[in-house]
């Protein structure tokens, strides 16, 4: 079983993850959204765990980024597995997203890259 699938199997249980396993998750599932959107354009915040830029377009250096996502370790294992629907975890406000760009839909659901 992958940190990703552990991690989700304690949510779904009703416990709470190893810290560091929930790090190592959301780090890893973050890859997979970089490997399949490179870019600088759009920046996905997963609290308190990781940070990546991703998706092709306008270059952010410096300041608030133009394209804002955020939600916690939970919502974005979901997102990143196909367990949640994009458009229902904005509606219902477990993802917040603002910024041209900032809809992630065309690459979730996410899977680890494929070996060489």
């Amino acid at each position: 079983m992958s940190d990703v699938e552990s991690v989700l199997a304690t949510f779904a249980s009703g416990g709470q993850p190893d810290r560091a396993l929930a790090k190592a998750a959301v780090k890893e599932s973050l890859a997979w959204l970089v490997a399949v959107a490179p870019g600088r354009s759009v920046e996905v915040r997963v609290p308190p765990f990781a940070v990546v830029q991703a998706v092709e377009g306008a270059r952010h250096r410096r300041g608030t980024p133009p394209a804002v996502v955020e939600c916690d370790a939970r919502t974005w294992l979901e997102l990143a597995t196909g367990a949640v629907a994009w458009a229902d975890a904005v509606a219902d406000g477990r993802v917040r997203a603002s910024g041209e760009r900032s809809d992630l839909t065309p690459y979730l659901p996410l899977h680890p890259p494929k070996a060489p």
